[in-house]
């Protein structure tokens, strides 16, 4: 007699395309803000500034690797089941997943404008940027507006609400970040046009997320918490703090031109603010660490792809703290990102060999 677990592992090609998960492309948002942090040399000490680099390159070129695949295989799925990746789409837990997509190809663009300069030079950086950034915003929005019609037109019930909602709106504010790195390849008109493009789409992806951390705010207070398998998705509320707060302060900087003398003030200003909103993420993440501390005194998590929810977020934060930390020259706040870099690149390790065990088992290919 075959069993469920036996029936899985062996899987044809055909069913796992037809049941691949919205949210696959979590891995390559993961793995990119990993190198983008990494990058960053935290502890900024200069005897690890070329490991750092290079360490960057490495997760990088798997982020690309990890993007060709998914992009090859959410194509053919959605030529070849279209019906199913639209039912999904308009599933209240499901449906917000699909952002990854445009929030993969985002954080490539970001990811490429920190790492890509060293080693193809300015243009073709510049040129990926562009072409990434451009792709991956169109798809941002269109999805954006789709899940949120999904919900207006659904009827979603209370214990359907999850972290997952996070992501449309943190994919939004990731938008003015691969604008930036392309203001001193265009001329002033086009520069002060991306900067304005820049905080527009940066105040309709927060105030998305202002709307949505109220949503899941309440459901948590007056409802009893998502069962296990959701609990990863209460991270992803770090996603849009990190982003928020980090995007402001290129915005700033990438406009220091535009502002003439009021250019000290709109930096003094801006790193008030997002300093304010990182401090909310400090909560954030005490808060998320102790659900996950219950969650694990109630029973064992099992894996599942949700567990990538655990590493783009924290991702996101740690960029924020390390880009704070240096805005004020405060070492306490360096030595903070410093910890949390170090939790995770430990996250990425665990859900990536948890990934490939699951892959191997035949486990990971369940939609569900």
């Amino acid at each position: 007699m075959t069993t469920p677990s036996t029936a899985t592992a062996h899987q044809s090609a055909p069913d796992r395309l037809r049941d691949l998960h919205p949210g696959w492309f979590a891995s390559v948002m993961g793995t990119g803000i990993l190198a983008v942090t990494t990058h960053n040399n935290p502890g900024g000490l200069a005897a690890t500034e070329s490991i750092a680099h290079g360490g960057a390159a490495l997760l990088a070129v798997l982020a690309y690797l990890f993007a060709g695949v998914l992009v090859v295989a959410y194509a053919s799925r959605w030529a070849r089941h279209t019906h199913i990746a639209l039912a999904e789409f308009r599933h209240p837990v499901k449906g917000a997943m699909h952002a990854t997509l445009p929030g993969g190809l985002l954080v490539l663009a970001v990811m490429t404008a920190v790492v890509g300069p060293g080693f193809v030079g300015d243009g073709v950086t510049a040129a990926l940027v562009a072409v990434l950034g451009a792709v991956g915003g169109v798809l941002a929005l269109v999805m954006a507006v789709a899940f949120g019609m999904s919900l207006f037109a659904g009827e979603p019930q209370a214990p359907m609400i999850n972290g997952g909602w996070f992501i449309p709106p943190v994919v939004t504010i990731i938008i003015p970040m691969t604008l930036t790195p392309l203001v001193p390849h265009v001329s002033d008109d086009v520069a002060g046009l991306l900067i304005a493009a820049g905080y527009a789409f940066y105040g309709m992806g927060f105030m998305l997320y202002l709307l949505t951390v109220g949503i899941v705010y309440d459901r948590l207070i007056l409802h009893p918490l998502p069962p296990a398998p959701l609990a990863p998705s209460l991270w992803i509320g770090l996603g849009p703090v990190g982003v928020g707060a980090v995007a402001p302060l290129i915005l700033a900087r990438a406009g220091t031109s535009l502002w003439g003398e009021s250019a000290a003030a709109v930096e003094t200003v801006t790193r008030v603010a997002s300093t304010a909103l990182w401090g909310f993420g400090l909560w954030w993440l005490a808060v998320a660490v102790a659900l996950l501390l219950r969650y694990r005194r109630a029973g064992v998590m099992t894996f599942n792809l949700g567990w990538w929810a655990f590493v783009f977020p924290l991702g996101a934060y740690t960029l924020a703290t390390l880009t704070i930390g240096r805005a004020w020259g405060s070492a306490t706040i360096e030595a903070i990102g410093v910890l949390l870099w170090l939790g995770l690149l430990g996250a990425w390790a665990v859900v990536v060999g948890r990934s490939v065990g699951a892959m191997r088992s035949g486990q990971i290919w369940r939609a569900a």
